[in-house]
């Protein structure tokens, strides 16, 4: 499942994971607050990382400022 559409725009699916890291947070607590399975957690940072929707500081993923231009 893409996070990130070709067009640009982002799914429901990254949107609600990009407005919970509005605060630094582990892989670990993301799964658990969006009650998702930790694969497919990761997989969706490692794709928001990659598009520079978020950064991971000191293992903790945190919203960039392109990230909040798309909510």
């Amino acid at each position: 499942m893409a996070c990130v559409n070709a067009d640009g725009t982002i799914s429901a699916t990254a949107k609600e994971l990009l407005e919970l890291v509005s605060e630094p947070y582990s892989v670990e607590d993301i799964a658990e607050k969006l009650k998702r399975p930790l694969y497919k957690v990761r997989v969706s940072l490692r794709e928001l990382n990659e598009a520079g929707l978020i950064d991971k500081v000191n293992d903790k993923y945190i919203i960039s400022e392109a990230g909040k231009e798309k909510i």
